[in-house]
């Protein structure tokens, strides 16, 4: 009988001693990932490129917008007016953003990886959602910073000029949280769907964009209160109703017209806006059940 040839190799491999610093730190972790995957920090130098170029625009708009501000003394738009008219690019930020956060996992095959450590399955989900609203707050946050800045530094009435800026400058901030968490909720939803990224971000931009000819067949409607909740049918002009009902004269100065008319129904846009991102959120975290138990 031939002896045993085989011959056992120490190569140094040891036990890790140090510091277990548990699930909180891991969810922290990946919201930071995911935070600089968004604006492709850490990346090559073409996933910056759309990123970046979005961040550009939205600096020089609200560079104008305070020059003009400072030298005329207009305000062109509010701060709350200003993350209306930056939605139409949210909605391409977020069909290119989503996908890079969740789609390439699903695609790459390393969800297995993430959820072999002490890291739930809902967190997963929650630290990227909680990274895409981020990013799209910070989008839509810092233009408005941008302004508030110009507007303090030229205002004639001193710290009582300054002080009514920061309270103009408060809702709006809220108003582009409403739509980083609506937008964020409905795009990562789609998103976490396939893993192909190209799938993925039509699919987006058809949530957001194929929804709105449904307002506009409502809002023609004979019956006055179908008119009212046409807004309803679109997640940006759902956000617009809400902020209309919630904002009022923040969003739509005096003289610039009433804002979306939905009647008496701003409760309902509330409500309404408050059940989309919770069934959303719901939706993902159910997605990511199903994905981790296979």
């Amino acid at each position: 009988m031939p002896e045993p040839t085989g011959v056992i190799h120490d190569i140094g491999y040891q036990r890790y001693t140090g510091p277990r610093l548990g699930r909180r730190h891991v969810f922290g972790a990946l919201y930071l990932h995911g935070l600089r995957t968004v604006f492709g920090l850490g990346r090559s130098a073409k996933a910056k490129i759309f990123p970046w170029l979005v961040v550009g625009i939205v600096t020089v708009v609200a560079a104008g917008l305070a020059a003009v501000r400072s030298q005329l003394g207009e305000v062109v738009m509010t701060y709350a007016q200003f993350a209306d008219a930056m939605s139409w690019l949210v909605i391409f930020f977020v069909a290119v953003a989503a996908p890079e956060l969740v789609s390439r996992d699903l695609r790459s095959g390393v969800l297995p990886l993430y959820f072999s450590r002490p890291l739930p399955r809902d967190d997963y989900a929650l630290a990227k959602l909680l990274s895409l609203v981020s990013a799209l707050w910070l989008l839509l946050g810092g233009p408005q910073l941008v302004m508030f800045l110009a507007a303090a530094f030229t205002t004639s009435d001193g710290l009582r000029g300054t002080w009514n800026e920061l309270l103009d400058l408060l809702p709006g901030l809220l108003y582009a949280g409403l739509w980083a968490v609506v937008f964020a909720a409905i795009g990562l939803l789609v998103a976490s769907l396939t893993g192909k990224r190209a799938f993925a971000a039509g699919g987006i931009v058809a949530v957001f964009l194929m929804t709105t000819p449904i307002v506009g067949v409502l809002s023609i409607l004979p019956s006055h209160a179908v008119n009212e909740l046409a807004f309803l049918a679109s997640p940006s002009t759902l956000v617009g109703g809400v902020g209309t009902w919630a904002l009022g004269d923040l969003l739509v100065p005096e003289g610039q017209g009433g804002g979306m008319p939905i009647g008496s129904f701003g409760p309902v846009y509330a409500i309404v806006a408050v059940l989309l991102v919770t069934a959303c959120t719901a939706l993902l975290l159910l997605r990511y059940r199903k994905v981790a138990a296979r």
